[in-house]
């Protein structure tokens, strides 16, 4: 029991000490209690603030989640915009090469190249524009700043600029792919120097077509290096270089045309225009640019068209013809026709006609050449400036032609020839109109004339030409009847006109005598022998009178055989001398008229001489005073009468101008024939020479008159 109640008493005892342990703690606590209740006010107080702070926080924690995402994004694009770097970086290590040992794969590699630095111009530009973004918020929100991310998006932004700016520069030529650019440039140069051969123009002048084709189709570019040119005018186009193409190849291309040209000696085409003043002195430059602007344009600028299209062909027909205009121009096209430029502003005379025609003739010739070739805009002022040449063409030569009638009324005034010739101008004209109505040039000028027609707004009449030669013709009729009135002697007056009628019938199977016509022919024949009729008659006739006894009065204590031998000699001389000046042109003719005096003067002289021949013989000595000719020497004095001089046609100025230089071998020639001509004439001519006199004789004595103006 006692057990039991020390238990309990411990039991109260323990207790008693917890609750007075508990009672302190209560005081304690309560104590803690009034001290708690001014910092639980100031918590609350605080709570809205901190409240606020969470909030913020969560958020912040949130947008950095987000940004993590966005810049993940954008430098994984620019993750792969680098590793094309490094792939185009490889392939511009292959570019150091030099092109010309395998060119097309050159080419290949350059393409890639290209196509690699499009993607990263494309994709490294918009790569960029993402990490500028970031890095705008990321440097602006310091709520959202993390180092590490900042640090690789301004590196990864570094990087992309910095290679942005090495391709751009790059693709302007500043880096590998200018400088492989600026190879290709060169290796154009090169095929095209070493391929570029001359063309020899002067041959083809002489080469028959199937000649000249081979020759041109040798200057041509070969298959192999015309592909390698247009693959690389493809390459260059592609990089916007296509200027530098075109200025290496224009400069080749016309280097080699120059060469082509100069082998012509084509000196004269920059001749000053004081040079111009008179076209007879530039006919032999006239024939020759006529050739060479032929030669230029079928031979030199077709090829050089063809090659233009062929290299240019997948860029462009704007560009190969502006390629081509600039070589024609650089070449020499424009100094072609700038001298015929020149000729138009020459002095207006006949010859000028002749040589206008023949330029006229050529450019026509080439107008379908023209008109392919210097086609476009390109060639606009290629085409004004033939244009206008041809247009100065044919105004030039109407203006000529109609003016011819004019140019010859003028000449009425100046003097004929003191020989009694053909003036030089009679000669000139004849040959002229037989030339404007030969096949060569009544083609061309009818052509002209009816152009220049059609811009006056007036029809062609079939007849234009043939009228106009009746003017002319008419007019050297009346030039020549004023000019014989012009001689004091009467009997040179009829030598001249002797001699310009038979010239003006001497023209048979000539195109000027067909249009004239038969009437017109015989007239001038008929009017020939009347004159000569007149000429030998008042010139010769008064001589053998002299040898007939019944017409000599002697004087006392003279012999009258010598007397009359004396006087005739004396006359003999004094018409020779006259008659050794003066000039029978055609050869016939002068043979006709010399076999007259022959025949008519020799018999008389040989019967005189063999009928007192006794009284020479009597004379013994003094005979010699008086017998100054013999039979053969007077036969030949009169036979070499009437010859032109030499001199009259070595006046290189003057005779050229209106008929040509002569050929003194011919001449000669000419005069060797003559010779075995008259031999052969005394043999057989005599019939035909005694049909001649009665044929004069007839006309005499029917008082014929025929004027020369009458056609």
């Amino acid at each position: 029991m006692a057990e039991e109640v020390l238990e309990n008493m411990e039991g109260l005892v323990t207790a008693r000490q917890r609750l007075k342990t508990s009672i302190e703690k209560s005081r304690a606590f309560a104590s803690a209690l009034d001290e708690m209740g001014p910092k639980l006010e100031k918590i609350n107080q605080r709570l809205p603030s901190l409240e606020a702070a969470a909030r913020s926080i969560s958020v912040q924690k949130s947008a950095f989640s987000a940004s993590k995402d966005h810049i993940g994004h954008a430098l994984g694009p620019a993750s792969a915009v680098l590793k094309v770097f490094y792939t185009a970086r490889e392939l511009k290590m292959s570019l150091v090469s030099d092109p010309c040992s395998d060119l097309f794969n050159y080419l290949l590699v350059m393409k890639r190249l290209e196509e690699v630095l499009r993607f990263l111009a494309e994709n490294c530009r918009l790569a960029i524009m993402w990490l500028e973004g970031i890095n705008e918020l990321v440097e602006k929100d310091v709520a959202v700043t993390n180092e590490k991310y900042l640090a690789v998006v301004k590196k990864s932004l570094r990087i992309l600029r910095e290679l942005q700016a090495n391709e751009e520069r790059d693709l302007l030529g500043g880096g590998l792919l200018g400088a492989a650019l600026e190879k290709l440039g060169i290796e154009f140069k090169r095929l095209l120097t070493e391929r570029s051969v001359p063309l020899d123009l002067a041959s083809l002048a002489t080469f028959t077509v199937e000649q000249a084709s081979s020759t041109i189709a040798s200057s041509y570019l070969p298959l192999p290096v015309m592909e390698k040119l247009q693959a690389i005018v493809e390459r260059l186009n592609s990089n916007n270089k296509l200027e530098m193409c075109i200025s290496v190849y224009v400069d080749a291309r016309s280097s080699n045309a120059k060469r082509s040209l100069q082998a012509l000696g084509l000196d004269y085409l920059e001749m000053r225009i004081s040079k111009f003043e008179d076209v007879q002195h530039l006919e032999g430059y006239i024939d020759q640019w006529n050739k060479h602007l032929v030669l230029a344009v079928k031979h030199l600028f077709e090829l050089e068209y063809r090659l233009c299209n062929d290299v240019f062909k997948k860029i462009g027909s704007d560009v190969a013809m502006g390629c081509f205009a600039k070589i024609a121009a650089q070449s020499g096209i424009h100094a072609f026709l700038q001298f015929g430029k020149h000729v138009t502003e020459c002095k207006k005379d006949p010859i000028k006609l002749l040589k206008l025609l023949d330029m006229f003739a050529s450019l026509n010739n080439l107008r379908l050449d023209f008109n392919l070739l210097f086609r476009g805009e390109n060639c606009t002022e290629i085409q004004n400036s033939t244009r206008d040449l041809v247009k100065r063409i044919v105004n030039g030569a109407c203006e000529i032609f109609w003016q011819l009638p004019l140019q010859l009324e003028l000449q009425r005034r100046t003097s004929p020839p003191s020989d009694g010739s053909v003036p030089r101008l009679v000669s000139f004209i004849t040959h002229y109109c037989n030339q404007l109505l030969g096949d060569d040039y009544r083609p061309i000028l009818t052509q002209v004339l009816k152009i220049h027609q059609s811009w006056e707004q007036e029809n062609y009449g079939e007849d234009l030409i043939s009228n106009q030669v009746l003017v002319i013709m008419k007019e050297i009729g009346l030039n020549l009847d004023g000019w014989s009135k012009v001689y004091e002697d009467i009997s040179l007056s009829y030598l001249f006109m002797m001699n310009n009628h038979f010239h003006l019938c001497n023209m048979k199977g000539t195109k000027l005598r067909d249009m004239m016509g038969d009437s017109w022919l015989t007239g001038h024949e008929q009017y020939t022998d009347y004159y000569a009729e007149l000429y030998l008659r008042e010139s010769w006739g008064k001589l053998l009178a002299l040898l007939n006894q019944k017409s000599m009065t002697t004087l006392a204590g003279e012999d009258p055989v010598m007397e009359r031998l004396k006087a005739f000699n004396e006359a003999f001389d004094q018409i020779y001398k006259k008659q050794s000046n003066r000039i029978i042109c055609d050869e016939k003719l002068r043979e006709k008229v010399c076999e007259l005096l022959v025949q008519a003067i020799l018999p008389v002289y040989s019967s005189y001489m063999q009928d007192h021949h006794m009284t020479f013989v009597e004379q013994d000595g003094a005979a010699s005073n008086y017998v100054k000719y013999s039979v053969q020497s007077l036969e030949k004095m009169i036979s070499s009468m009437f010859r032109p001089k030499l001199s009259k046609y070595n006046n290189s100025t003057e005779q050229r101008n209106l008929m040509g230089s002569v050929d003194y071998r011919a001449w000669k020639l000419q005069n060797m024939l003559s010779s075995l001509f008259r031999q052969k004439l005394r043999k057989h001519g005599s019939s035909r020479q005694a049909h001649l006199r009665a044929k004069i004789r007839s006309f005499v004595a029917n008082q014929f008159r025929l004027t020369l103006t009458a056609i």
